[in-house]
């Protein structure tokens, strides 16, 4: 799989050739064949989030991911000893989903001493050891240490819990994540504990939703109605361009220079950001939370605005100057669908204008979240038309190159290592 050195000045683009600068197809969003191929090229080889040990507080705390992409249904958990670990969610008795409550497609999560299958109560600590089954003498030469529940990789980096379902992974996560990612960790995550959630079923493909948070070509005009209208106006007038982009490995990251935006004109303020002092860009009281790791702002912009890391393949971490930081997920379902969600962070609020605050800052994000899925559904009906067979990408659209190229290159080392088998 290709690497890309960090380019000098200039074009984005241009400073890495094996992208090309020509149009770009989206067969890979529209062609059932290549999102099987997909599946098991990327999905079942890379190493994918699926969520923070602050969902596992405390020993027996356990929760469970659906992942529809892997054809599989997981358990998370912190056993005894306070290590996290991962399981597919089958007993192996009979091949009952083992852990959910009323409704066997929907997640759960909990706390308990040990898992109990609902079918025929066989039991398994949280070790994931066989600890019990029913009626044991009817069975024959039944050995229950051969019968554990079945173990996921599973690899903790700065709190964020990651899975990979390959035999045997082929990088360890850190190596996965390469120096543009682990020069993140001293970052506080774990005092950003106000947490809120959304999700969302969209009907594109899940590359086509990644490619809209790549690039801020299309927020002055896509997301002009958040702003006041003369406002608006100029930005689209003017365009916006990101002053640093990077490549390195499977992942990508953009950055923007920052607006502080209680020093705005009063008309190019909402009359509920100034009651609540927060907005799109979050509280605007930033708290202390000490020295920042060095692999955040590398454009040194002042003032600063945001960091997106995009980890291959589905995961990005969006960190805002302001003190917060927010995180997307991009779980396929088929070749044009796909469930998003959303979550932010935030220092946990001291009195109730902070937790406002952080509030309508969620509420911000959430409805553009809405703006651009709203988009993408109308550009996947029209992509699958097949009447355009490639499209038009500027220098600001660098990481959508990317991302697809990237997406192809595992595709095509997945057919060479399996061609013959």
């Amino acid at each position: 799989m290709p690497r890309f050195p960090k380019p000098p000045e200039g074009s984005w683009t241009e400073h890495y050739p094996q992208l090309g600068t020509g149009p770009v197809s989206y067969e890979d969003s529209v062609d059932p064949e290549f999102y099987e191929l997909e599946r098991k090229a990327v999905f079942r080889r890379a190493w994918l989030n699926v969520g923070r040990v602050e969902q596992i507080p405390r020993k027996g705390s356990y929760f469970t991911k659906e992942l529809k992409v892997a054809n599989t249904s997981i358990i998370v958990v912190r056993t005894t000893n306070g290590e996290v670990k991962a399981y597919h969610n089958i007993c192996r008795h009979r091949g009952n989903k083992l852990v959910w409550n009323d409704m066997p497609l929907e997640e759960t999560s909990g706390v308990c001493r040990q898992f109990t299958c609902k079918y025929h109560a066989w039991r398994y600590d949280l070790d994931g050891n066989l600890t019990f089954v029913q009626q044991e003498g009817e069975f024959f030469d039944l050995d229950k240490s051969r019968y554990g529940l079945v173990p996921v990789h599973c690899e903790v980096w700065e709190g964020f819990i990651f899975v990979n379902f390959a035999e045997q992974p082929e990088q360890s996560l850190r190596d996965f994540l390469g120096p543009m990612i682990t020069n993140l960790e001293g970052y506080p995550f774990d005092k950003m504990t106000s947490r809120f959630y959304y999700r969302s079923e969209v009907k594109a493909n899940w590359k086509l939703y990644m490619d809209a948070f790549q690039e801020f070509y299309h927020a002055p005009v896509l997301h002009a109605n958040q702003s006041p209208t003369a406002y608006s106006k100029a930005a689209a007038e003017a365009g916006f361009e990101a002053p640093h982009y990077r490549i390195e490995g499977p992942h990508r990251l953009v950055s923007t220079s920052g607006i502080k935006a209680w020093e705005m004109a009063d008309e190019m303020r909402k009359p509920i950001e100034d009651i609540c002092q927060s907005g799109l860009f979050g509280p605007w009281d930033k708290p202390d939370l000490g020295e920042m790791p060095v692999g955040l702002n590398p454009a040194k912009c002042d003032p600063w605005g945001l960091d997106s890391f995009q980890l291959f393949p589905n995961f990005v971490i969006l960190f805002w100057g302001q003190g917060w930081y927010l995180t997307y997920h991009y779980w396929p379902t088929s070749h044009n669908t796909h469930i998003f969600e959303g979550t932010v962070y935030f220092p946990q609020p001291r009195t109730p204008r902070e937790r406002i605050a952080q509030e309508l800052a969620a509420v911000s994000f959430k409805e553009y979240g809405l703006q651009d899925a709203n988009t993408l559904e109308a550009t996947q009906t029209m992509v699958e038309s097949r009447v355009l067979d490639n499209f038009l990408l500027c220098d600001q659209e660098v990481l959508i190159r990317h991302l697809h190229s990237e997406t192809a290159a595992w595709v095509d080392d997945y057919r060479r290592k399996t061609a013959g088998v």
